[in-house]
């Protein structure tokens, strides 16, 4: 998955990220803005997860969305 195609196209690639990490919040979203960094650990915080296991599904998150392009 190309983060930079996604962070380009955050206001539509944040859906995706929505549908998958329920918790997030919009405010949360906006700060996040594209950036992987700040997606892990905001999906740290949020979940109260160690950042392994937040690394973990972030990248299976990328292998499912392994072919996203904008539409």
């Amino acid at each position: 998955m190309n983060w930079t195609m996604a962070e380009s196209n955050w206001a539509q690639f944040q859906g995706t990220v929505k549908a998958r990490w329920l918790k997030l919040g919009e405010e949360q979203l906006r700060e996040i803005a594209g950036k992987r960094a700040s997606l892990l650990s905001t999906i740290q915080q949020v979940y109260g997860i160690e950042r392994g296991e937040a690394e973990r599904e972030i990248r299976a998150f990328e292998a499912r969305n392994k072919n996203y392009r904008p539409k």
